[in-house]
């Protein structure tokens, strides 16, 4: 009897397998830059002080 519980407890080894494949199927779709990113965050703040100081809300 306890020959079969030892057999039964061994499992199988872990490993991050799984995790590769997740990311390995994200590789379709748009690849932007983060200083892209960054740049257009920049731009559109200064647009947004930009049309505060030049039409202001009367």
């Amino acid at each position: 009897m306890s020959k079969k519980k030892k057999q039964q407890s061994v499992g199988m080894p872990q490993s991050s397998a799984g995790l590769m494949r997740f990311f390995q199927d994200e590789t379709n779709g748009v690849k932007i830059p983060p200083e892209f990113a960054l740049g257009a965050a920049v731009v559109l703040i200064v647009a947004v002080i930009a049309a505060r100081i030049f039409f202001p809300i009367v």
